[in-house]
Formats: C-alpha cells, structure tokens, sequence
C-alpha cells in the first residue's frame, strides 16, 4: 500500500504538470491557427469530426479501462485484448471510408470527402496502442505516458502551424489530428517496451468484454449528448455557424478536460486498486475532486464574467461573435467538473450498468435542451445546454453515489466553500472591471481582472472560509513522497 501511494503521489504530480503544459500549449495552438485559418476552416472539420468521434468511441472498446479496473489479469488476456482493439481499429477505419460519401450528403459540402477519408487512418494508429497505454497506467507509469503526450501535443501542434503556414488551409487542422495518435502510439511502445503474443481464444477475456462493452456503449451515449448540436448546427445554420459555436465550446471544455485528465487518470488507477477499503477509497476519491473543484470554479468565473476579453485575447477580433456564446456556455464548465469525477468513482467500482442508466436519461434531456434553441441559432443552443445541464446537476450526482463509501453531504461540503469563495471573488472583479478598466485594452484588462479573481479567491477560500491548511495538505502530497502509510485524516474539509 505503500508503493501504491507513493506512486500515485508522484504520477498525479507529474500528470498535473503535463496537463498544465498541455493546456498551454492547446490554448496557443488555438490561438495561432485561430489567426491563421477562418471560422469555415475550422467549421469543416468540425463538420466531420462529429461523426468520426462517434466511431472514435469504439476504438478500444473500453478494453483499456477494463484492463486497468481489474485487479489481476494475465499476459494471455493483455495480448487476446491487443489483436481485438487492431481488429477493431481496421474495422472503425473501414466504415469511416464507407460512410464518407453519406457526411457529404448530410451537409451538402463536397469538400469533406477527402477530408474524412484521411482521418479514418486516425483509428488505425489508435489501436495499435491502446493496451500499451493501458499497461502503463496499471503500472501507474504516469510520468512517462505524460512525457509522450505533452511530446504528442508539441509534435502536432508544429505540424499543424507548419502547413498553415505552407498555405494548407483545412487541412491543417486534419494534418494536426492524425498526427497525435500515431505520436502517442509510438511513444507508448518504446516506453512500455511490451510485445504483444498471439491471440488465445481461450484466454478468459469474457467478462472484460462484457465491461468494455458496457463502458464503450456508455460512452456512445455521453458523445451523442454532448455532440448533437454541432450536428444541427451544421445541418441548419452551416459551417460558419458550427465553426464559431466550436471554437468557443473548445475553449470551454479545454479546462475542464485537461483537468479531470490530470487528476482522472491517476485517481481512477489508484481508486481502482483499493476499491475494496470504502474509507481509503473515500478519502482518495474526495481528494481527487475537490482539486478538481478548487481549480475549475476560479475559470468558470472568468468565462462567465470576462469572455469578451477572453476571445478578444485567445482567438483575436474576427472571432468576437464567440463571445456571447463562450459565456453562455461556462456555466457547464462548473456542472462537467462536478459530474465527470462522479464516472472515476462508479468505474472503479465496477459500476458501469449504472452508469449507462444515468446516461441514457441524460441524452434525451440534453438533446431537447439543443432542439429548444436551435431556432435561435448558436447562442440559443448554448443556453438550452447550459439550463439543462444545471438542472440535471444535482439528481445526477445523487444517482452517481447512492450506495457508495461517497455521500451527499460529501459533495456538498466539498463544492460548497470554494463555490462561494468564486463567487465572491466574482463580485470583487467585476467591481474593478466596471470602476477602473473600461479605457484599458483587452490583455492588460483581462490581466488585471484575472489577477484581482484569484487573488479574492485565493483569500476568500484560504482565510475567510478557513480552507488553508486543508488545500496546502493535499497540495503538498504531490509535491513529496509519503514516508508511511498512516490512518488518512478525512479529507473532506471540515
């Protein structure tokens, strides 16, 4: 237990540090090619990507999670489960070229034929990793699958500018797509150094199956509800219109995922390992969220509060049309921080029934959210996903825990403080934006009103809500080693 902690201490450090260096480097991407290439660029692509991202669900057939969650499991299996995710790769490849001439049809645009047949090499070069990756973070290797993806990122972000630069256009953004799998793919092979064997047809993959199975379908239900209004914004308003309702739905989900990735990947690893200690398992489950929390409220604030400097700053002025749409839309910032770490906890205890229910009640009530703004264009689907999702918040979060070591009281003990704190310090910025920065240009703006929120934050939750020495605790076991296992202190804030 020991060795466990130790790992997950240094592999959640380290996945924070590659996180914060993706980040940067995804949000300077976006706003060098946002520079370089137009709304329609980005609108044809996007128009593809929705569809080929719902194949792209199928690529390891949630056979990487299934690898990760079990305690034990054989070289026999690991090397039947390779061949399945190739097989399944070359099959995901083979319909995205099949369904290429029907993406043409739906959106009438001729271009994208070329355009979807080149990325459906993408599920090729993914599953040829999936298991070595997998490996890797049974191993809880953290370090090293952070080095090949912050290495993936800089590799096709250079590609990516390169050819917009060279003129490409479009293809660009596909240039930039494809290369991020085949970089990490073979970077998890000189890292795992990990041959796979022969395929057993007896090797006992069954039940591992049956969960991959489960989790993929789970997440083909999460991606038709998360990605249907680009889908009928592109069908009804057209590829400016998706373009600049992509950019800023990017920009939104970019904190949010970079930081559930960071914290995600190592927690459901370790949640994973202790999954039969309820009291070790609350505490580290809690841990891990309220990082999560105490990072994301200060964003949404921002996004909320500041998304014309926000836009005027990262994508320049030909993008400000996103701005009305960007604050919109950061509202599901603060929900998607709130649930996603919910998926960590019923993962790792094996609980992916449930979570497809939860999921096949969530897809309608989004999708109508879509269909009831849809008449109004970008912003109206921004708002309808907003309202929804805020609704839908607490019966999710409810339905997610019942049952396990985590209760309600949890949850709301640990978003409440910092939830306030954000606001409050909301409130001091948009005071000093309103008194002071009105004659100032965007940048210096935005850098005073992103200094004067963190700073309120900062001391709002640290000394007015008296969460100092808990946030400083955490914090500081990422930065050092344990030197024992003792009785963890609780780790929801008292």
């Amino acid at each position: 237990m020991k060795d466990l902690k130790e790992k997950t201490i240094r592999g959640g450090f380290a996945r924070m540090l590659a996180q914060a260096a993706n980040f940067v480097f995804r949000i300077g991407s976006l706003m060098i090619m946002a520079r370089m290439l137009g709304p329609r660029d980005f609108g044809l692509v996007g128009m593809v990507t929705a569809f080929t991202g719902v194949l792209d669900l199928f690529r390891d057939f949630g056979l990487s999670t299934a690898t990760v969650q079990r305690e034990n499991v054989t070289e026999e299996q690991v090397s039947t489960l390779f061949w399945i995710n190739v097989l399944v790769g070359l099959i995901l490849a083979g319909l995205v070229l099949l369904l290429a001439p029907v993406v043409v049809r739906i959106y009438h645009e001729p271009r994208l034929l070329p355009i979807t047949m080149l990325l459906s090499t993408g599920f090729i070069f993914n599953a040829f990793g999936v298991q070595h990756c997998a490996q890797l973070q049974r191993q809880l290797r953290f370090t090293a699958l952070a080095i090949i993806n912050v290495t993936a990122l800089v590799t096709s972000t250079l590609v990516g500018v390169t050819m917009a630069k060279l003129g490409f256009g479009y293809w660009a953004l596909v240039g930039m797509t494809i290369t991020i799998p085949l970089t990490t793919t073979v970077g998890v092979w000189i890292a795992a150094a990990w041959v796979p064997g022969p395929p057993r047809r007896q090797a006992g993959v069954r039940s591992l199956m049956r969960f991959g199975g489960t989790l993929t379908l789970n997440g083909l239900v999460v991606y038709i509800a998360y990605n249907m209004e680009k889908v009928l914004l592109g069908r009804f308003w057209g590829a400016e219109a998706i373009g600049i309702y992509g950019r800023a739905y990017q920009l939104i989900r970019t904190p949010t995922d970079n930081l559930n990735s960071s914290v995600g990947e190592v927690a459901f690893a370790a949640l994973s390992r202790v999954q039969n200690d309820p009291s070790r398992f609350r505490n580290y489950f809690l841990k891990g969220y309220s990082l999560v929390l105490a990072m994301t409220i200060p964003i949404t604030m921002m996004c909320a509060f500041f998304a014309g400097d926000l836009i005027a700053v990262l994508l320049g002025p030909k993008w400000n049309s996103a701005a009305p749409i960007f604050s919109l839309l950061a509202p599901t910032i603060l929900v998607l921080a709130m649930i996603n770490p919910l998926g960590w906890l019923m993962f790792a205890l094996g609980m992916v029934e449930r979570s497809l229910k939860i999921a096949l009640v969530l897809a309608p009530i989004v999708i109508a959210g879509y269909l009831a703004g849809l008449h109004y264009g970008p912003k109206g689907v921004a708002f309808g996903y907003s309202a929804v999702m805020i609704l839908w918040l607490i019966p999710h979060t409810a339905w997610c825990i019942h049952g396990t070591p985590v209760s309600l009281r949890d949850i709301f003990v640990t978003v409440s403080r910092p939830l306030a704190s954000g606001l409050m310090a909301a409130l001091i910025a948009l005071g000093v934006h309103h008194l002071s920065l009105s004659f100032l240009p965007p940048l210096p703006r935005l850098l005073v009103e992103g200094t004067t929120l963190l700073g309120a934050y900062g001391g709002m939750l640290f000394y007015v809500m008296g969460q100092k020495d808990f946030y400083f605790d955490v914090l500081r076991g990422f930065r050092k080693r344990a030197p024992a296992v003792e009785e963890e202190k609780s780790l929801v804030p008292a």
